[in-house]
């Protein structure tokens, strides 16, 4: 198989002597308990004597290249103890960002963490890229508290419907919080440092909800944009839109809203 071809998968592959090595045991134990989660591969013999010194294996991890900006990686513990090894690749076996689709969202939805989605065009790799290289750099002590998402911004049209958004106006960031979506203001200071992290901190401060129902904390620290809530008579803003990610978790009638809503 040409592992090179496999571009868009998270891949961990073990160069080895044969397969009676420790090391070999131990990484098909972990495989095995993982197999649904990661793709794994081996090398023996020829096919891979120079990718490993000759009396030792290797273990390798190397990231998709279609998302990710990560390196490729080597494990440098003790390949024949199954606890560390099984560490090791767990970490790096769920991307920091995934990519939310019809089918994981309920998965996603379960573990009850606050979506941060990046809406984009499928054929835009580049700015997914960017997104994954910004949510690393700048955004890791945030990965408790919240799900760092990408989500094909053409299968999911209807909650850019709800943002009064459309393909046109991709790529798009935005939180979900299962009570309201909230719109990232200005895409073009997506990449300056400290801006995305602020939107991520106004959500736990309850100061997006807050502003959203009784106007901005600070005037003269919001922009004015087309995307600005609209004021009723009473001038307070009306409420953002309802989640619409919340409609994917565990229901019974979870695959007809997913039809009609999504």
């Amino acid at each position: 198989m040409d592992i090179d071809a496999l571009g868009d998968k998270r891949l961990f592959i073990g160069y080895m002597r044969d397969n009676k090595t420790k090391t070999y045991e131990t990484y098909r134990k972990v495989a095995m308990n993982l197999k649904d989660e990661c793709a794994f591969y081996i090398g023996f013999g020829n096919a891979s004597a120079q990718m490993h010194p000759p009396e030792n294996d290797i273990i390798a991890f190397r990231p998709d290249r279609t998302r990710s900006v990560d390196a490729d990686e080597t494990f440098l513990g003790n390949g024949e103890n199954f606890d560390e090894l099984l560490v090791w690749i767990q970490a790096k076996c769920v991307p920091l960002v995934r990519e939310i689709t019809f089918e994981n969202a309920e998965e996603l939805t379960e573990e009850g963490l606050p979506f941060l989605i990046f809406f984009h065009d499928p054929t835009d790799i580049e700015s997914v890229k960017k997104y994954n290289q910004l949510v690393s750099g700048q955004l890791m002590d945030e990965k408790h508290n919240i799900n760092f998402l990408t989500a094909d911004g053409l299968k999911f049209a209807h909650p850019l419907h709800h943002l009064g958004k459309s393909a046109k106006d991709l790529p798009l960031l935005a939180i979900d919080s299962f009570r309201h979506m909230y719109l990232f203001s200005d895409m073009s200071q997506f990449e300056e440092s400290g801006k995305v992290k602020k939107f991520i901190q106004d959500l736990q401060s309850g100061k997006l909800h807050r502003e959203f129902h009784y106007g901005p904390d600070e005037p003269e620290e919001v922009p004015h944009t087309e995307e600005a809530p609209q004021l009723h008579d009473s001038g307070h803003p009306t409420s953002p839109p309802e989640s619409t990610f919340k409609k994917l978790g565990p229901s019974p009638n979870r695959y007809t809203l997913l039809k009609d809503e999504l």
